[in-house]
């Protein structure tokens, strides 16, 4: 008996519609964490931030780098390296759409293609040690699952990327409830000043900062983190659990 098999066809003289060409780009970019290329994290971008750590306020955007290996998706553990003090810091993060380099402020919104919700996890008592010696963040920033990160949240979800509410909890108790209305350097301004000084690739990972109540974490911990526009709707949730890193650096200060 012969099988034939029906396969329907696109007419090749249609054009796709702006809803196809958006639904497309929205499932390519759901796959960032394993498809971007780097994560570029500003710093000292909360003044209250800033202040809770006696940091100077910068005259620009100040940022640094994070390995894509250090993502760990919700429902997943973050690990505490031996000897090491992690603290949580709650942040948007922001998806490029496409690559580019010297974007103006004016053109960065058509370089986003949407966002989500990131931990910074931050080996604190090895960057006090580092910050005095002038030495680089990465070793502070760069361990394995120091960046929670949610399921990307398309552009089209989000009114107002600096109106967005961001929570942390440990154990059920609010540690960090902030705005992004308090960014000191709002997104265009960042997207600006890094592409003026590296290529933004499709799929890399802009983390715009964490407003205060950064702090400590614990064996045995529960992280709650989530994300809500300003009509209260949720965006995105985090949901971790703590455990030691088994063998791995150990941190002897």
């Amino acid at each position: 008996m012969e099988v034939r098999w029906s396969v329907p066809v696109r007419d090749a003289t249609s054009t796709p519609t702006l809803g196809d060409a958006r639904k497309f780009t929205e499932t390519q970019m759901s796959s960032f964490s394993r498809t971007g290329r780097k994560i570029v994290a500003i710093g000292r971008n909360y003044a209250q931030h800033i202040k809770e750590l006696n940091n100077t306020a910068p005259k620009e955007p100040f940022f640094f780098l994070k390995p894509t290996t250090s993502y760990v998706h919700s429902g997943g553990k973050v690990e505490i390296p031996r000897g090491v003090l992690v603290h949580h810091e709650v942040e948007l993060g922001v998806v490029i759409g496409k690559s580019g380099r010297d974007i103006s402020q004016s053109d960065a919104e058509s370089y986003i293609s949407g966002y989500a919700l990131g931990i910074d996890m931050t080996a604190r008592n090895m960057q006090e040690v580092v910050k005095k010696a002038g030495l680089p963040w990465s070793t502070v920033k760069g361990f394995d699952t120091f960046t929670p990160i949610s399921k990307f949240i398309p552009k089209s979800s989000v009114k107002d990327p600096h109106a967005l509410k961001l929570w942390l909890k440990i154990n059920g108790a609010t540690k960090q409830d902030g705005t992004t209305s308090d960014m000191i350097f709002r997104i265009p301004q960042l997207i600006e000043h890094v592409s003026s000084i590296m290529t933004l690739e499709e799929g890399d990972l802009l983390l715009t900062g964490t407003p205060a109540g950064v702090g400590p974490i614990a064996t045995g911990d529960k992280i709650t983190a989530g994300l809500s526009g300003d009509d209260g709707l949720p965006l995105a949730e985090l949901e971790l659990d703590v455990i030691d890193r088994a063998g791995g650096y150990n941190f002897t200060g």
